[in-house]
């Protein structure tokens, strides 16, 4: 049981690595032109829409991804057998994570695009959110009602909420 504990942990955690790196990424692409910038600046329409929409993925995203994983978990996940309790626990955090990661890429490039501190700002505060989102063991211990450290755990039973 601790394998399969410690298996989806560390999924988890390479998963919120690249959360942080895809955007370090990018922007190096941005920096070294290898992607092109300021190609909105001119276009002010554009400039305003493309930030609009971006704080408007924001703020729908970042709310969306917090509360729908807890809905989730107190509905569905927790009334699984653990197994496939931790399978679905890995799925919504990706959901999570993937709903975390497009308005930081969006706004990342909306930033290199437009060359205004909106789109930046946006990408720093969902990239701050995602910190409530950090996998330890003790946190999906917490969520999923399992005993600490216990390999004897039937993984076929459904445990009580």
């Amino acid at each position: 049981m601790t394998s399969h504990i410690n298996q989806v942990l560390r999924r988890l955690k390479v998963e919120f690595a690249l959360l942080w790196l895809l955007p370090l990424l990018t922007a190096a692409c941005y920096e070294t032109e290898g992607l092109p910038q300021g190609i909105f600046v001119d276009h002010v329409q554009a400039s305003y829409y493309l930030n609009t929409l971006g704080i408007l993925l924001t703020i729908v995203c970042i709310p969306l991804s917090l509360r729908l994983f807890q809905l989730s978990l107190t509905r569905y996940v927790r009334q699984l057998p653990v197994l496939q309790a931790l399978r679905s626990y890995r799925r919504w955090n990706e959901v999570r994570i993937c709903l975390l990661l497009v308005p930081v890429l969006l706004n990342l490039s909306v930033y290199y695009w437009t060359l205004e501190s909106t789109g930046l700002l946006c990408c720093g505060m969902t990239l701050t959110a995602s910190l409530f989102c950090l996998p330890s063991r003790q946190r999906m211990e917490n969520e999923l009602a399992l005993p600490a450290a216990n390999d004897d755990l039937d993984t076929t039973e459904t445990r009580p909420s």
